[in-house]
C-alpha cells in the first residue's frame, strides 16, 4: 500500500510560498503598470467619446483624424506591453516582431490582450514550422537513413503543431488571472514542442542535411523558447492564489477528466489479476489474438474508459506502436520475464534511433504492468531502443526494459516508473521527458571493449523546459556480466546530451563501480555551466560526493530543493497518480 507524506508536502508548499514573496512584489508592480496602461486606455476612450459628442453638436471637427490618433495611442500602449513581455525572452527581436503584428488592432484595455499575446506566440511558432517543412521539401535526402530521418521529421513536426494548437485552444476564453493554475499543462506541451524539433534534427547523421534542417528550424525553435518564457512571465504577473489540484483538465475530485474514477482505480491496482481485459493476446492461440499488433488494430476507434489488453506468457517478436489515437490503453502481462515484447532494429543497420524501438507508447494515458520490453540487437549495433515513451501521464509498474545502448527512450511529457528493472550500457535511460523513477533496479551491463557505461543522458535544450530525469529510492548496481570485470570499465551516473541537461539522483543506492567523479563530459566543456545535475541523500559505496566533478552545474542539494523533484510538483502527480492502492511516494523516503 502506498502512502502520502502530507507533512512533507505541506512543508514544501510553505517553503514555495516563502520563496515566492519576492516575486509577488514584482508581480504587483507589473500588475499596477498594466492597470495604469488600461486606465490610460480607458481615459483615451472617454476622451474620444467626449470629443465625438462635441463634434456632433458643433458640426466642426471631422471624427476621422481623432480616431486615427486614438489608434496610434493604442498601438503605443500595445507596443509597451509587448516589449515588457518580450524583455524576459531569450530572443527579444523575434518575439517583438511576431507579437506586434498579431495584436496591433487589439484594444490595450481589453481583458483578452494577454490571451491574444499568448496565442500569437503559439501561432508564430506553428507558422514557422510550416515554413520549415515547406522549405525542407525542396531538399534532397540521399540514402535510406536520411530519407527515413526526414519521414520522422514530418511526423515529429506535425506532433509539434498539434501541441501548439492544443496550447492555444486550452487558453481560449480562459480567465488569464488564473493562468498560473494551468501553466504546468501548457509548459508540458511547449516543452514537448521543442523536443520534437530537436528529435527531428538528431535523426540525421552529421553532415549537410542535418545542418540544413537545423537552420530551417532555428526560427521556430526561437519562437517555441519565447512561448515558454512568455507563459512564465504572464503567469507570474497575473497570478492569483489557486490550488494546483484545480488544474484545468481535472475533475472536481482531482482525477484526469479523460479517465473515469473506476477505470482509473482499477488500472492502477498493484495486483494485475484484478484487471478485466477487453481482449487477450496469446501466442498459443488461447486468446482473442496471437499478436499484439492485431489486438491494437481491432481496437475501437472511439472507446469510453480504459481499454485493457492482457498479454499471456510468451515472447512477442514484433515492433508495437500505441498510436496517438489509442488513448487510455492499459496493457498487462503475466510477469516482466514471461510476457515479453522484443525486437532487434538498430542504428548500425540503417534505422534512425527514433524508429528502433521494439515498443513505442505515444497515445496519452498509457499504462503497462508486468511486461518486458527488449531489444536484442546487442552492443555492437549501438543505438537500439527497447521502449520509447511519448505518452503523457504514462505509468509503468513492475516492467523490465532490456538493451545495451539507448535501452529506454523517455522522449517527452510526464512519465512515472515504479518497481521497474532497467538495464543497459551507454546512455540507457535517455530523452527529454519529465520522468520519475521510483524503487527501480538499474543494472549496468558489461559493454564492448574500450567502451564506458553511462546510466543517463538527459536532453533538455531550453532552461525553461519542465523536463528532467529523477531517480528516487532506486538501486544502481553492476549486472552479473559486469561484476567480475567492473575494474576494466569506467561507469558514470550520466552525461549531458543537450545544453540544459537535468538529472537528479536522490535517496538511491549507488554501487562501488561508479567512478568517484560520478558524472562524465559529453564533449569538452559543453553544457558544464548550464546543466543541472544534483544528488541528495544517496547511499552505498559509490554515493560519496567528496570526489564528484567540480562543474558549475553540478550540486549536492538540500531536502527543500529535492522536494521540487518529487512526483507531486514535478509531474503534477497528485492529480493523476494519487490512489491508495498505487505504490507511489509523493514525498521523500525519510
Amino acid at each position: 500500500m502506498a502512502f502520502q507524506d502530507f507533512d512533507l508536502i505541506s512543508q514544501r508548499r510553505q517553503e514555495e510560498r516563502r520563496q515566492k514573496k519576492k516575486k509577488i512584489i514584482i508581480a504587483v508592480t507589473l500588475s499596477v503598470l498594466i492597470l495604469l496602461i488600461a486606465a490610460a486606455a480607458v481615459a483615451v476612450v472617454l476622451h474620444q467619446n467626449n470629443q465625438d459628442v462635441n463634434t456632433k453638436e458643433s458640426h466642426k471637427d471631422p471624427p476621422k483624424p481623432k480616431a486615427v490618433a486614438s489608434d496610434e495611442k493604442s498601438d503605443e500602449k500595445n507596443e509597451k506591453v509587448v516589449k515588457t513581455v518580450c524583455a524576459t525572452t531569450d530572443y527579444q527581436k523575434t518575439c517583438e516582431e511576431s507579437l506586434l503584428k498579431s495584436i496591433k488592432s487589439v484594444n490595450p484595455s481589453s481583458t483578452s490582450l494577454h490571451e491574444n499575446i499568448l496565442r500569437a506566440a503559439f501561432s508564430a511558432a506553428s507558422d514557422e514550422i510550416d515554413k520549415a517543412v515547406k522549405k525542407a521539401s525542396d531538399l534532397k535526402f540521399n540514402g535510406p537513413l536520411k530519407k527515413k530521418a526526414f519521414e520522422d521529421c514530418l511526423e515529429l513536426l506535425e506532433d509539434a503543431k498539434e501541441e501548439l494548437n492544443s496550447s492555444s485552444a486550452f487558453i481560449k476564453g480562459k480567465d488569464m488571472g488564473k493562468l498560473s493554475s494551468i501553466t504546468p499543462e501548457i509548459n508540458n506541451w511547449l516543452s514537448a514542442v521543442l523536443t520534437y524539433q530537436q528529435t527531428c534534427i538528431d535523426g540525421f547523421p552529421d553532415g549537410e542535411e542535418k545542418t540544413s534542417m537545423q537552420k530551417l528550424l532555428n526560427t521556430s525553435k526561437e519562437h517555441g523558447s519565447n512561448a515558454l518564457a512568455i507563459v512564465a512571465e504572464l503567469s507570474t504577473t497575473l497570478k492569483t492564489v489557486q490550488s494546483q489540484r484545480k488544474l484545468l483538465g481535472m475533475d472536481e475530485a482531482g482525477f484526469p477528466a479523460w479517465m473515469g474514477h473506476h477505470e482509473y482505480r482499477r488500472a492502477l491496482k498493484a495486483d494485475a489479476t484484478k484487471f478485466t481485459p477487453n481482449v487477450t493476446v496469446a501466442k498459443d492461440g488461447s486468446g482473442n489474438f496471437t499478436t499484439i499488433a492485431a489486438a491494437l488494430k481491432a481496437m475501437p476507434e472511439k472507446y469510453t474508459g480504459r481499454y485493457v489488453i492482457y498479454i499471456k506468457e510468451g515472447v512477442y517478436d514484433e515492433n508495437v506502436i500505441i498510436t496517438k489515437k489509442m488513448v487510455n490503453v492499459t496493457m498487462y502481462g503475466v510477469g516482466s520475464q514471461k510476457s515479453i515484447i522484443t525486437g532487434s532494429k538498430n542504428y548500425v543497420d540503417g534505422v534512425p534511433t527514433y524508429q528502433t524501438a521494439s515498443f513505442a507508447a505515444i497515445g496519452d494515458g498509457f499504462m503497462a504492468q508486468s511486461l518486458g520490453f527488449r531489444n536484442t540487437a546487442g552492443p555492437e549495433k549501438h543505438q537500439a531502443v527497447a521502449l520509447r515513451v511519448q505518452s503523457d501521464r504514462s505509468i509503468f509498474l513492475n516492467c523490465r526494459m532490456e538493451g545495451y545502448q539507448d535501452s529506454l527512450y523517455a522522449q517527452t511529457h510526464r512519465q512515472f516508473y515504479r518497481g521497474c528493472y532497467i538495464t543497459g550500457t551507454i546512455d540507457f535511460i535517455f530523452g527529454n521527458a519529465a520522468a520519475v523513477f521510483q524503487n527501480c533496479l538499474i543494472y549496468v551491463r558489461k559493454p564492448m571493449a574500450n567502451q564506458q557505461n553511462i546510466v543517463t543522458a538527459q536532453g533538455r535544450t531550453d532552461k525553461r523546459q519542465t523536463t528532467g530525469i529523477v531517480l528516487q529510492n532506486c538501486r544502481i548496481l553492476a549486472a552479473d556480466t559486469l561484476k567480475p570485470e567492473k575494474a576494466k570499465f569506467k561507469s558514470y551516473l550520466g552525461r549531458p546530451w543537450k545544453e540544459y541537461s537535468r538529472t537528479i539522483i536522490m535517496e538511491t543506492e549507488i554501487g562501488d563501480f561508479i567512478q568517484a567523479e560520478g558524472w562524465m563530459e559529453w564533449e569538452g566543456d559543453f553544457a558544464l555551466k548550464t546543466l543541472y545535475y544534483a544528488e541528495f541523500n544517496n547511499k552505498g559505496p559509490g554515493s560519496s560526493t567528496s570526489g564528484r566533478v567540480k562543474w558549475p552545474g553540478y550540486k549536492t542539494i538540500k531536502k527543500e530543493e529535492a522536494l521540487e523533484f518529487t512526483v507531486g510538483p514535478f509531474l503534477q502527480g497528485e492529480s493523476w497518480i494519487k490512489n491508495a492502492d498505487v505504490p507511489v511516494r509523493f514525498g521523500m523516503s525519510g
